[in-house]
């Protein structure tokens, strides 16, 4: 565990597969001051079978570590000089991924629902956008790498 601008954060990078109950297990390890948390938003991204193809059965992320986590804990910086948030757990895996594993967690705590809510969604648009991650589908064929798609790119004009 780190700390940003005074606010207890969780990042890490990992091979292993989590569960929620792993996420919510980071989440109680930031021992945030009890009455000053009034919104807590989780987001629990999982390995879908209906990308861009219809074959998919997994999907590989590669990484280049050090520089993932850096970028994250950036991104983690920058939405808590946004919002005025009390803690954040973020967790990404890469490696071999099957259909419908968790492959990222976020959870953002403020004290007010709308700026947990939205350093929930920069952190998952930026991460789309530019978090280093290489990712190839899956199929019965072989791998194919995937492209970022523009409707990830056009997103980050609202930020």
């Amino acid at each position: 565990m780190m700390s940003v601008f005074n606010v207890p954060v969780d990042i890490e990078v990992f091979e292993e597969p989590f569960s929620q109950s792993d996420l919510n297990a980071r989440y109680a390890k930031l021992n945030l001051v009890h009455g000053s948390v009034g919104a807590v938003v989780t987001f629990l991204g999982q390995v879908r079978a209906s990308g861009d193809k219809t074959d998919v059965t997994g999907l590989v992320l590669e990484h280049y570590p050090g520089m993932t986590e850096r970028v994250l804990r950036q991104h983690v910086e920058t939405a808590s000089s946004r919002w005025p948030l009390l803690g954040v757990v973020l967790v990404h895996r890469v490696g071999a991924m099957a259909l419908g594993e968790n492959i990222v967690g976020v959870i953002v705590a403020s004290a007010h629902r709308q700026a947990a809510f939205d350093a929930v969604q920069y952190l998952m648009d930026f991460l789309k956008h530019d978090a280093p991650f290489w990712k190839q589908e899956v199929t019965e064929k072989g791998t194919d790498w995937v492209e970022q798609k523009q409707t990830d790119v056009d997103k980050i004009g609202k930020w």
